[in-house]
Order: structure tokens, then C-alpha cells, then sequence
């Protein structure tokens, strides 16, 4: 089988195969980054949990992403990859481009335009007697990220089904129309026409086997700078970053709410029991302007810590402050009626006549009690999977 090329752009130390499954990032966190995190978020310290996201996300940053350049052969695949780079056929480094097909094997180029990306240019489709399972086969197909499919004059079958193919494995693809100085050189209709038959001729294509809204390009390898291009570059720029960021930070997001619902499981297990005023830290466990005082400190969520933390992203506080629906007494209880109905004058007037039945009055306060401060542990911890999930956010922002 043939293996991609180690070419002089990019210095390869080792196999291509061991080095691109990490452009997704990790299936897990590794172990120190987890238990960093587990303590941080275990102590209610979030300025702690930004520092980690910080510099896992700076590590991550550093992560290749690998976009394959593929297509028929002839469609001007290597012409592409050099325009896209913004250099000449014939500077150093450049893809070397011909009438015949130019393309052997996958060869790796890197652009100064697309930091830690790795511009794979691949032979072309439909060469020889090679069918297209044998020609996934020979580029490792599944090693890559992005995929820019080169097409010129026809849309063929060949990369009908490379489309196919490439949405059953779930990844991202641009249609790439190359050649468009010819077609609009030698057009008889108006330019707009003319491009919009381009890409209706496409979608129709693909629309007969149920691909359907596909992101097309219409570009001249000869004119980098016109026509589809800007966009190209711009709509792969913020495609790099999402699949560069979006394994990490969906197992970032993943652990801190395990450790959050954790933290949650473990402190409902002490509401109720006899040293549990202690725990918290309050004087009146029916006092939920205390409880919740409590609660924002244990978890983190709490004035002093949100602003320590909004400071660090350079946010207002009130950014975050916003969107918890416990950040004062009056809004949980405006938002929930059941904590509203067992706070009003009306529950305190049944608890005391409840207190004076021997045994089952204790029972149903306790259980009462038990279910008020569950619930409230609940809707704080809510408020911290959001800010978490706002940091999260903002840090790649």
C-alpha cells in the first residue's frame, strides 16, 4: 500500500497514521488535566478552572488539522493547493502542477495563512483501473478532518460518490469549482448566470442522492484574491478552529459536569443529617437567604469568586452574573414557585402547627426541609454548569 508522502514541507519524525488521529484532540483528558480540574472545581475555585482550560486550550491550539485536497484528475488539484497558500508554481516549496497528472502520492504542504494545518494534496480520483474503495484505501480516508473536493467542467460520478462517502463518515467537505476564469472566459451568457448554473448543477447532482445544501466555491487558482476565494479562506479559518477545539472542549464540558453532578450526589447524601448546619457553614437551615450565601461559596459561584474569575477573561461580572437564575434570593424565588409556595408566610404557619404533632409532624418538616434544600443545591449547581460552559466558550473566543 502506498503511504503518504513525508514531503520536505512539513518535517514528519514519525508515521503519518500516528500523527493525525491527534488533530481531533482527546478521546479523553489526560489524567493530570482531569484531576486538576476535579480539585478546582471540588474546592469551588474557578479562577483555578479557568488557569487549566487556559492552558489545555493552549495546547490545543497547537494541534494539527488535516485537510485533504482531492478530486478527478486533470481538475487542477495542485494548482488549488498553491493559490490557497498564496504562492507561485514555481516558488520553493510550491505543488509541482502539469498537463499530466503531477500527483503520486499524498503529499503534505503547511501555509504561513492557516497556522498547524496540514494541507494534504492527494492523487486524483478515477486514475487507472483503481476502484474508489481501493482509492480511499490508498490516501487513508479516514485520517483526515476537511475535505475540499476539486471539480472543473462536470461534476462526475467519481466525486458523487466521494461525496457519499465522505458524509457517511460524518466529516466536513467544500465542493471547490476551479477553472472559472476558462468557463467565464468562454461564456456566451451574463457572469451571474453563469455561476448560478454552476452550483445549480451541482446541487442538483448531489440532491439525486440525498446530499443536499452542499458548500460550494466557485475560484480561478489564477485569481487567489477574486471571486469565492476570500470566502473560502475566511469559512475554512473558522472550520480549522471548531474541529481543532471541539473534541477537547466537549470532554472538558463533559468532565467538569461529571464532577459537578458528582459534588452535587455526594452533598445531598449530608443535607438532613445532624451536622450538616456545620457543613454548610450557616446558623438556620430554614433560612435560605444563608443557604444560599452557602451554596454560591461551595460551589464557587458567589460574588467575590465571579468577579475574580470575570476579571481573569477580561468580562464584566455581570456577564455572568446574568445568566444564573439563583444569583439573589428574590430571583430563585420569583422562578420557582414550589421553593416559593414553602417559603411564604402561609408554610411557615404550617409548619408550626406541624411541629406540635408528636413524631409525624418532625417527619414531614424533615422531609420538607431534606426536599427544599435539595432542590435549592439543584438550581445552584445548575447556574454552575452554565458559567462553566460560558468559560468554556469565551476562552477560545
Amino acid at each position: 500500500m502506498t503511504q503518504p508522502n513525508q514531503s520536505l514541507h512539513i518535517p514528519l519524525s514519525t508515521s503519518f497514521t500516528s500523527i493525525v488521529p491527534y488533530n481531533m484532540g482527546w478521546t479523553v483528558l489526560p489524567k493530570a488535566t482531569a484531576t486538576n480540574i476535579e480539585k478546582a472545581l471540588g474546592d469551588g475555585k474557578l479562577l483555578e478552572v479557568v488557569s487549566i482550560i487556559r492552558e489545555t486550550l493552549e495546547t490545543v491550539s497547537r494541534s494539527p488539522v488535516s485537510i485533504a485536497v482531492t478530486g478527478d484528475s486533470g481538475n487542477g488539484m495542485s494548482s488549488f493547493v498553491n493559490a490557497l497558500r498564496e504562492i507561485g508554481h514555481d516558488e520553493k516549496d510550491s505543488a509541482p502542477t502539469g498537463v499530466v497528472r503531477t500527483t503520486q502520492v499524498p503529499t503534505c504542504y503547511s501555509s504561513s495563512h492557516f497556522p498547524y494545518m496540514e494541507l494534504w494534496d492527494l492523487p486524483g480520483t478515477g486514475t487507472g483501473t483503481q476502484s474508489l474503495e481501493n482509492y480511499l484505501e490508498k490516501i487513508h480516508f479516514s485520517q483526515y478532518d476537511l475535505f475540499i473536493i476539486i471539480a472543473s467542467e462536470q461534476f462526475s460520478m467519481n466525486l458523487v460518490k466521494l461525496v457519499k462517502a465522505i458524509q457517511g463518515q460524518g466529516k466536513r467537505f467544500y465542493i471547490v469549482w476551479t477553472k472559472l476564469d476558462r468557463d467565464l472566459s468562454t461564456r456566451v451568457l451574463p457572469e451571474e448566470q453563469v455561476l448560478q448554473n454552476i452550483r445549480e448543477n451541482i446541487q442538483e447532482t448531489l440532491q439525486k442522492v440525498g446530499v443536499c445544501e452542499p458548500i460550494i466555491f466557485l475560484v480561478s487558482s489564477f485569481e487567489p484574491l477574486l471571486h469565492d476565494f476570500p470566502e473560502l479562506r475566511d469559512t475554512l479559518n473558522r472550520d480549522i478552529s471548531d474541529i481543532r477545539y471541539c473534541g477537547p472542549l466537549e470532554n472538558l464540558s463533559d468532565t467538569c459536569e461529571k464532577i459537578i453532578n458528582d459534588k452535587v450526589t455526594s452533598f445531598q447524601e449530608q443535607i438532613g443529617s445532624k451536622t450538616f448546619q456545620d457543613i454548610l457553614g450557616i446558623q438556620d437551615e430554614d433560612d435560605l437567604g444563608q443557604c444560599l450565601i452557602a451554596y454560591h461559596s461551595f460551589f464557587g459561584v458567589d460574588d467575590k469568586s465571579l468577579q475574580q474569575m470575570a476579571q481573569s477573561m477580561g468580562k464584566p461580572m455581570e456577564e455572568y452574573r446574568a445568566i444564573m437564575k439563583s444569583r439573589d434570593l428574590h430571583t430563585v424565588l420569583t422562578g420557582d414557585w414550589a421553593l416559593s409556595c414553602m417559603n411564604c408566610k402561609t408554610a411557615s404557619y404550617l409548619y408550626s402547627i406541624l411541629s406540635y404533632i408528636p413524631f409525624l409532624g418532625d417527619t414531614v418538616i424533615n422531609y420538607l426541609r431534606v426536599w427544599k434544600h435539595r432542590h435549592f443545591l439543584e438550581i445552584v449547581a445548575k447556574d454552575t454548569r452554565s458559567i462553566v460552559k460560558k468559560i468554556l466558550t469565551d476562552s477560545i473566543i
